[in-house]
């Protein structure tokens, strides 16, 4: 390779790097700007968060929470903030992922990679109103069940949760069913790129329900009610997965007659 072609190599890959760095700055920035707004309201988030719990408990009035340490409440307050400011500034960062790879796809590429882009927050969105709304509820109601009223020979046991013990177990179960929820998407990505197909996936099914439930058990607290919330609609997801990929198949095989066709003619 002589000099210049060295040369002409070198100018893409530098345009290359500069627009990387200004998307991730671009991104930054957006994450930061979250960042900022949320915390001014994390408060008013945590409140947000806590319905679930009433809605367990029956009332904001039968709710008590505490912190332990004078700096606890401060770093609950710093870790709602990022995480408001990750689902704020998602639709700016995607979107600036998605200008960056763009230019190297074909038309047909992009046309069918911007569905996959849309599907992949709202599926997210889909896990976290399923916690916020259902399996929160139902794992709380299960925790209060467990207290025990004061009697005769017998002591009060009263739940008094810690602000940064429930929000790590609220955050955990809406990062553990936001990332399942995902399943169609992986899915569907794998069987365009040709590594699975419908079939495959309905041979699979069985093993596919063991892992879920494992998987159900890691991301979930050690409670019955938790795991079973999400391996149930995991699995469902699954269902709509193979469906989803069977579509996929029928629209790869009708391009591939209509290029055949043409190609004939």
């Amino acid at each position: 390779m002589s000099q210049s072609d060295i040369d002409a190599t070198k100018a893409p890959l530098i345009e290359h790097l500069i627009e990387l760095r200004s998307r991730l700055i671009k991104s930054i920035i957006a994450f930061v700007i979250a960042f900022g707004l949320c915390f001014a309201v994390a408060g008013h988030i945590f409140n947000i968060l806590l319905v679930p719990y009433e809605l367990a408990a029956g009332s904001a009035a039968a709710i008590r929470l505490q912190y332990t340490a004078p700096q606890e409440y401060f770093i609950t307050q710093i870790k709602l903030a990022m995480f408001g400011a990750g689902f704020i500034s998602f639709p700016i960062v995607a979107s600036q992922i998605y200008k960056f790879v763009a230019p190297g796809l074909y038309k047909n590429e992009r046309a069918a990679f911007l569905p996959y882009l849309i599907a992949t927050p709202v599926l997210f969105l889909l896990g976290a109103a399923f916690v916020y709304f259902l399996a929160m509820p139902l794992a709380m109601r299960f925790f209060l069940s467990m207290q025990q009223v004061s009697a005769e020979g017998r002591p009060s046991i009263e739940l008094i949760a810690r602000t940064s013990e429930y929000l790590s177990l609220i955050m955990t179960l809406i990062f553990a069913f936001g990332i399942c929820f995902q399943t169609p998407v992986v899915l569907t990505l794998l069987a365009r790129a040709g590594f699975i197909d419908a079939q495959w996936l309905i041979d699979k099914r069985r093993y596919a329900i063991v892992i879920v439930f494992a998987i159900a058990a890691v991301l979930t607290p050690p409670d019955v009610i938790s795991q079973v919330a999400l391996a149930v609609p995991t699995i469902l997801l699954y269902e709509i997965s193979i469906y989803v990929v069977k579509m996929v198949e029928k629209k790869q095989a009708e391009q591939k007659a209509d290029e055949d066709a043409s190609a004939e003619s």
